[in-house]
């Protein structure tokens, strides 16, 4: 009789060092990223040099190359800005103050998420550009993460840090010749990171001739500003723009204007100027957020810096004004509002009818009282607060996606998708309404931050969400099975993806008669 155990079939395989920490050949040296449940993972990776000291206000330059293997799986440094407030509710929904890797100058760097590591699996590609307007952010963040995208996108998925602020959009070349760049070197830093994904995603399983640029907010208006510039022309080919349709750039008199008092706050002349290249980063930063104070005491994104237009020949024009750019016509758009936007920056959550109608006044004068009957009408169950919030994001946010989805269609190229999101997020028992930002962790397929919640309502919108941006970035059309069919937006149809918390509508010109109002009125 054998007392020897039976032979355990059940048993896993033996895992190994290369299964969990799998290695990946670029044009600059060898990678190793970190792998998990089928997603490989690889953080920090370099698409441009060190932008310190002498590479301040400079074009970015081609990163190093090594010899051996290169560690992957921490993230790289995110590029100075100011610490993010947690003053306000709505702060602690996004946790933009959780930012990995660490403040600094050495911020060309990328992250990226793939399903495969077939040089022949040709999966779409998907960039997601972070938001934090010009000023702040990073790919590192955790609404940024882009893991669940890439597993249920099956799609190559990228996020990357760039140069924000002063760093990235300080115009010089009025004062100096030798800053000719200096305005949109912040945009150039994307160019080269879509530049090294052209030279580098096949080794990641990606196709280079599929590549979607999204983001929303900040990401938005970096996408927006993209469709306009040549150098960024054939290096993405679908394009998503989320709560961030920018028509318009900052002109080279106001800059010029900023660069003054940036050098002003910091005690040098114009010919004191290469001195930047010699203090402490931190002492630029301090400067920068001196220039910024003004709008953060009023809760309002800083304005400081952002691309120039000019910007000798690398912004030859705004990107949505007055029409839609020839250089990228057939790049095909989704282009997205939440219904409440302004709720991420307004507080006054006790408004009550008097003041709400003290507001309308404010803004709109002697049609104040039509036009609240209008936002009533709309939403008898709405509070004061949120029929404000709504007032003030047709003025902004929206009336800018209207034109903007408006000027693509009519350029005749490639078609223009739109989609309103009214599903409120369910924070703080639903007060904010569906807010700026509620579209992230969906599209993302990541619903476990505070603005969605783990919940199957949100389970839902994230499938729908995620399908539509894997779709578009595979064929560059967002129908799919998750969603009713969606036609383009043309005029005057205007066809539009209406999100609720629990279905899709396709519907044609929704909020028509407000839309109309705000586009016949200058703001």
């Amino acid at each position: 009789m054998s007392l020897a155990a039976p032979a355990d079939r059940s048993a896993p395989r033996m895992i190994r060092a290369e299964d969990l920490f799998p290695e990946v050949d670029t044009a600059q040296g060898r990678v190793r990223g970190l792998t998990s449940d089928g997603v490989h993972a690889f953080k920090g990776l370099r698409y441009g040099a060190d932008t310190g000291r002498a590479r301040r206000f400079r074009a970015p330059e081609p990163p190093p190359t090594w010899s051996g293997v290169r560690d992957a799986t921490n993230y790289g440094q995110f590029a100075p800005q100011a610490p993010s407030s947690r003053l306000r509710d709505y702060a602690d929904l996004i946790s933009f103050d959780l930012q990995a890797g660490g403040m600094g100058e050495d911020c060309l760097v990328l992250n990226l998420w793939t399903p495969s590591l077939d040089r022949n699996a040709r999966k779409p590609v998907i960039v997601h550009l972070h938001g934090g307007g010009w000023y702040g952010g990073s790919g590192n963040a955790p609404g940024c993460d882009g893991a669940m995208l890439a597993r249920h996108g099956d799609a190559v998925v990228v996020t990357l840090n760039h140069r924000l602020g002063a760093f990235g959009f300080l115009d010089l070349s009025s004062l100096s010749s030798d800053y000719a760049h200096s305005g949109a070197i912040g945009m150039l830093d994307i160019v080269a990171g879509l530049r090294w994904l052209r030279e580098n995603v096949e080794s990641f399983g990606g196709d280079r001739s599929r590549v979607l640029v999204f983001g929303q907010s900040g990401g938005g208006a970096k996408t927006s500003t993209l469709m306009a510039m040549p150098k960024a022309a054939g290096l993405f080919h679908r394009a998503g723009v989320m709560s961030g349709s920018v028509l318009k750039l900052a002109t080279p008199e106001y800059a010029a204007g900023q660069a003054e008092r940036f050098l002003s706050v910091l005690g040098l002349s114009r010919a004191q100027i290469p001195r930047l290249h010699e203090m402490p980063m931190q002492q630029l930063l301090a400067a920068q957020v001196t220039l910024e104070m003004g709008d953060r005491a009023r809760g309002e994104a800083p304005r400081s810096f952002a691309p120039v237009v000019h910007a000798n020949g690398l912004l030859p024009r705004h990107p949505f004004d007055p029409d839609a750019p020839e250089v990228s016509a057939q790049v095909p758009m989704i282009i997205g509002t939440t219904l409440d936007e302004r709720s991420y920056r307004t507080v006054n959550f006790d408004l009550d009818e008097a003041g709400l109608e003290a507001v309308f006044k404010q803004r709109v004068g002697a049609d104040a009282a039509l036009l609240l009957k209008e936002y009533r009408d709309e939403d008898p169950t709405a509070s004061p607060y949120l029929l404000q919030v709504r007032l003030d994001t047709d003025m902004g946010f929206r009336r800018a996606a209207h034109l903007q989805a408006e000027r693509k269609a009519l350029a005749l190229g490639a078609p223009v998708w739109a989609y309103l999101w009214r599903a409120p997020s369910p924070a703080y028992g639903g007060r904010f309404g569906a807010t700026h930002g509620v579209d992230i962790g969906p599209s993302l397929h990541d619903i476990r931050r505070a603005l969605n919640g783990p919940m199957d309502s949100q389970r839902r919108l994230a499938k729908m969400m995620s399908s539509v941006w894997a779709s578009f970035a595979a064929k560059g059309d967002p129908n799919n099975a998750n969603v009713p069919h969606w036609p383009s937006y043309t005029l005057p149809g205007r066809a539009t993806l209406v999100v609720d918390t629990d279905h899709e509508t396709v519907i044609d010109d929704p909020r028509a008669a407000l839309r109309r109002y705000w586009s016949e009125r200058a703001v």
